[in-house]
């Protein structure tokens, strides 16, 4: 009977393992869906504000109720963004913590009669976690592999990576999670938190999801990607608040580490964004304190209380806690140097052998973890528990399959505890809450301390970058806190009078490292301070952070940045690079091969430079009564594939049809030029156009921007940097240096003030007229009117 099921049972994993794909189909996976220009894929976002005359129009129809009405959008979608980023993340706590908390009390029931048989239940159940993450990964959300931080912060450096924020990507992203941290991998949920708050924002601010029929008209308000990526910020600093519940440290972290333009009026919907994941956690948790959520309440989202340790330090404890910073600093930058060459290895050599090899690599490092996890502690002997101190509230040993410190693992008698596996057979934030804690001097030996450091390092550097939702956060909090308890057990025992906290130097030591490794300073600081509930801490980690992240700097980058560098999201740092300084415009741009269009462009030849050439922007030039041409402003590949498929705009002559009312002419609404999110938009394969619809012309006047960037040839590389990085710029014309000079505006011709009628509003500028051939007529077109009005009124004139 036995062996008939045991066949039954191999028999059915064969066929299911069959069904397994050995390579990717249709879908686009981890190692190609970064691909840099030459796959295509990733391009830059529009985050300019393309002021055409169908934009001008609608702007013009707007009233006071529809300005009102856009802006309590803005706040109305913050608000869901931070409830909705809030439930995402109370869900993936109470599924994590219900799953281990099964586990760990099937397991420790399972031991008491046979360990054998409890590490075989234990190794089956994390192995059926990690398969099911891995598998929904790689069949269902490619792009929900990893912790999405890097994808997202290109996202908000300029650049659309296709996939990183669609609604399949946050469902992968969100059961990914709760299958690969329960199941006990060495990773944590809190960097797929961000991202999921970066997909739920996203999806909010395109209305839904048309795909899956999950769409409100209502909420299709946003129509620039500048509104976009300011509500994927608030996304951002919902995810970690609502990860550490730390509201402040979420704005913080959007600040410092993933946005690259930031205003005060953003400022404002952040702060109030993280405030509402703020109550949905703490409403979540109160509700769950009554035993209605299973397993999850006691445990749950980390918050490590840290208020009843230390009290004062004293001067002679500033040099081991320098030391602690060093350490960081130093075993920051080896980790990131060697996850940076696994990964580069695994994404260039063993994930292009398929989704097979991605399942079997996470299945097989989930069997190696929970066998050291098991299997570890059981080759350490159990210490006697000290004396019970009622005060504290600290059992020893815990009870069975509940969380807290003094775990009884494979030892002979009942008041006995098992050091290693206090932190190693544990949860992440259990174990972490055990190495903080305080009053529980001599729990941990050295020789334990020192295993799992080495043991959970190295496992830390394997796992990262396997087919499955990872964040570095809580590992790095773990290798951290251990190092720091070593070396506040060596400051005890040298220090004999001194009153120090082992739980003190752990936390030190989780900051250390997670500044050493995303050398992140201010958002890191006060999210620590928020997740210890201990203030007096504040002038420590702030000491330790600039240790580390200075040693960090010393050797490499970032751990973002270089798994950014890895994943070829060309980010724009915040400071250009030395070498500009001595480098103009011109010379970026020597060997490039300028294409442009004419004002009145023949169909064919539309067709012709679109097949031919992948640019995103052209310029449009015209030619002006003496004969020399002159650009005219900046048409967009996307507003130029609208006109072909419309083909609305087609005319028989070559001629400008109503040169003088230009804005007459428009057939489009500005909603026909907004690119979708979800999708990569029109492309020139597919229109369809007959042989005499390519004999026709375009006019490429009402729908072209008529003032784009301009810089003279010669302005220095660096400066032209700040300039595009700082407007968030897409495209910058650089052009010979101008032959005169219509005005100069100062500061006092900005402050115009509210209440002013802004037709009488009189600019002091300085006119510099260096010849008397402009009249008064040219004069007025060239400082009232655009350029683009002032030359058609001009062939007008003319014909």
């Amino acid at each position: 009977m036995l062996s008939n099921q045991l066949h039954n049972g191999l028999e059915t994993a064969k066929l299911l393992w069959s069904r397994i794909p050995n390579s990717e189909d249709g879908e686009v996976d981890g190692g190609s869906l970064l691909r840099n220009s030459n796959g295509n894929t990733v391009e830059s976002l529009d985050y300019e504000v393309i002021e055409n005359y169908a934009y001008r129009e609608e702007q013009a129809q707007r009233g006071k109720l529809y300005v009102g009405y856009y802006v309590a959008v803005k706040w109305f979608l913050a608000l869901l963004t931070g409830i909705g980023t809030g439930l995402a993340a109370v869900f993936i706590n109470i599924s994590v913590e219900n799953f281990a908390g099964w586990k760990f009390a099937l397991t420790f029931s399972i031991i008491q009669r046979s360990y054998f048989a409890g590490f075989v239940i234990y190794v089956l159940i994390n192995l059926i976690l990690v398969f099911s993450s891995v598998y929904i990964v790689t069949h269902f959300a490619p792009a929900a592999a990893g912790s999405g931080i890097p994808e997202i912060k290109g996202y908000l450096n300029g650049l659309d990576i296709h996939g990183i924020l669609l609604f399949r990507t946050l469902i992968g992203k969100i059961f990914g999670s709760i299958g690969s941290v329960g199941g006990g991998l060495a990773l944590g949920k809190e960097g797929p938190l961000v991202h999921t708050g970066a997909c739920i924002a996203s999806l909010l601010g395109q209305g839904g999801s048309s795909k899956y029929h999950l769409s409100s008209r209502w909420l299709q308000v946003f129509k620039s990607d500048r509104d976009r990526r300011d509500l994927v910020t608030c996304g951002c600093a919902a995810g970690v608040a609502a990860a550490f519940r730390a509201p402040v440290g979420g704005v913080l972290f959007a600040l410092e580490e993933v946005t690259s333009w930031w205003r005060s009026q953003l400022m404002w919907r952040v702060f109030f964004t993280s405030a509402i994941v703020a109550v949905v956690v703490r409403t979540a948790m109160g509700w769950c304190k009554s035993g209605k959520c299973g397993h999850f309440g006691s445990g749950g989202f980390i918050i490590w209380d840290t208020s009843d340790g230390q009290e004062d330090y004293s001067f002679e404890e500033l040099l081991p806690m320098a030391v602690i910073g060093v350490i960081g600093g130093l075993l920051g930058a080896l980790f990131n140097q060697l996850t940076f060459h696994i990964t580069y290895w695994r994404r260039n050599y063993l994930h292009k052998k398929g989704n097979r090899v991605k399942i079997i690599e996470a299945c097989l490092i989930s069997v190696i973890t929970s066998a050291i996890s098991f299997g570890l502690p059981l080759l350490r002997k159990c210490n006697p528990c000290p004396e019970s101190d009622h005060d504290s509230g600290i059992e020893c040993p815990r009870p069975p399959g509940m969380y807290g410190n003094y775990v009884n693992f494979y030892c002979g008698k009942d008041k006995e505890y098992n050091d290693l596996a206090t932190i190693f057979f544990n949860t992440q934030d259990d174990a972490i809450r055990n190495l903080f804690s305080a009053k529980t001097i001599h729990e941990f030996s050295a020789q334990s301390l020192l295993t799992f450091l080495v043991m959970f390092y190295t496992l830390a550097v394997v796992t990262f970058g396997t087919a499955v939702p990872a964040g570095q956060f809580v590992p790095g909090i773990m290798i951290g806190s251990t190092y720091g308890r070593l070396v506040g057990m060596f400051v005890v025992n040298f220090y004999k009078n001194l009153n120090v906290e082992e739980g003190t130097y752990a936390l030190l030591g989780a900051a250390s490292f997670l500044g050493g490794s995303m050398r992140m300073t201010v958002s890191l600081c006060v999210i620590m301070v928020e997740i210890t509930n201990n203030l007096k801490l504040l002038p420590l980690i702030m000491l330790v952070l600039l240790i580390s992240k200075a040693v960090g700097d010393a050797f490499n980058e970032g751990f973002y940045e270089q798994q950014a560098r890895l994943k070829g999201i060309a980010l724009l740092e915040s400071r250009p690079k030395y070498q500009m300084r001595n480098m103009m415009a011109k010379e970026v741009c020597r060997n490039q091969k300028v294409v442009s269009f004419p004002r009145i462009v023949k169909v064919a030849d539309a067709v012709s430079i679109l097949q031919s050439n992948l640019h995103n922007g052209f310029p449009v030039i015209d030619h002006v009564r003496n004969g020399e041409t002159l650009v005219i402003g900046l048409v967009l590949r996307s507003h130029l594939l609208v006109l072909l498929q419309s083909k609305v705009d087609f005319q028989h002559s070559p001629l400008p049809c109503d040169p003088a009312g230009v804005s007459k002419s428009i057939r489009h609404n500005f909603s026909e030029f907004v690119k979708p999110v979800s999708s990569k938009g029109i492309s020139i394969e597919d229109i369809h156009l007959s042989s005499d619809d390519l004999e026709m012309y375009i006019d490429l006047a009402p729908v072209l921007n008529p003032s784009p960037y301009v810089v003279p040839e010669d302005m220095s590389l660096t400066k032209v940097y700040n300039l595009f990085r700082q407007l968030g710029l897409r495209h910058i014309f650089v052009v010979p240096r101008a032959s005169r000079v219509v005005g100069m505006i100062t500061r006092e011709d900005l402050l115009i003030e509210d209440s002013e009628d802004p037709a009488s509003v009189e600019l002091h500028s300085t006119s510099v007229r260096g010849h008397r051939q402009y009249s008064m007529i040219s004069r007025n077109v060239d400082v009232e009117r655009p350029l683009l009005n002032g030359l058609l009124l001009q062939d007008h004139m003319l014909g």
